[in-house]
């Protein structure tokens, strides 16, 4: 069977997308150069002869990590103590965040039956997404300086502040998920005389159940993160430990804690993986 070379000579040579996706990418430099001109974005400078050896200085006093038994034995005991601040402080989020997800959620307002909430139902639902939005938009950073004046140095500072910057951040997530489910269940059970509560654990929850349970632990996981970073405020755990070995130059320890700190993020990044997994 003879070939056909018109048509084989029609294959394209090239990728023809080449022009759009060149398009695309200078339309995105040009909108990304003002930003970089604006926070004076100067990546090069790291690959400076200065740069490179005051980098090479501060990694060289890392070797070797401090390795003593009673130094370890410190460090375990605060990433325990980090463990404890996060698992805690989400805790405390929870007990927040589901009664202001509830309420914020509009499907399960008995008054929006009719198809317009009551304008006092309105007004409690407009108070709640604003203190979501007010307890999330403060960072858990500035929470943990301001508790650390009012209860002092601790993991206590620590704890709340976590459970005040998670609450608006689970509350949030927690009422658009209910409210993105289907919501024909959870109506049939109000017009029929059911509670809101009743109407939320028998028709929203078992939907959404899945999807709730896994932003959770994700929010445990980025929690123990959080932990760290708000222990160079003072409250207590790795962080702390971590501010203390730094002011006093003492790289081998910063060395051990960093390693630590890492495994112990890796281990409730497969926790949470595992428990994500087992809820699907």
């Amino acid at each position: 069977m003879p070939l056909n070379l018109a048509a084989s000579s029609r294959v394209p040579t090239r990728d023809p997308a080449w022009l759009g996706r060149l398009f695309y990418l200078g339309f995105a430099l040009v909108l990304l150069w003002p930003l970089g001109v604006a926070t004076e974005f100067r990546p090069w400078l790291l690959l400076e002869p200065q740069s490179l050896a005051v980098t090479g200085r501060f990694l060289a006093d890392f070797l070797p990590p401090k390795l003593e038994a009673e130094f370890l034995t410190l460090v375990l005991k605060e990433a325990w103590r980090t463990v404890a601040i996060a698992t805690a402080g989400i805790s405390l989020a929870l007990l927040a965040a589901v009664p202001l997800a509830l309420l914020a959620t509009r499907s399960l307002s008995i008054s929006a039956l009719s198809g317009r909430m009551a304008p006092a139902a309105s007004l409690l639902r407009l108070i709640v997404r604003g203190l979501l939005i007010l307890l999330r938009s403060v960072p858990e950073l500035v929470w943990a300086l301001i508790f650390v004046r009012v209860v002092g140095l601790g993991a206590t500072a620590g704890v709340l502040a976590i459970a005040l910057s998670y609450a608006g951040m689970l509350g949030k997530v927690y009422a658009e998920v209910l409210e993105s489910g289907d919501t024909e269940p959870t109506r049939a059970l109000l017009r029929n005389g059911a509670g809101r509560l009743q109407a939320f654990v028998y028709a929203l929850l078992p939907q959404n159940a899945t999807e709730l349970s896994s932003y959770t632990v994700y929010r445990w996981e980025c929690a123990i993160r959080s932990s760290v970073v708000l222990g160079f405020v003072g409250a207590g755990g790795l962080g702390q430990q971590i501010d203390s070995s730094m002011k006093m130059f003492n790289g081998g320890e910063v060395a051990t804690l960093l390693l630590v700190f890492v495994l112990l993020v890796a281990l409730a990044d497969g926790l949470s993986a595992g428990i994500r997994k087992a809820l699907q």
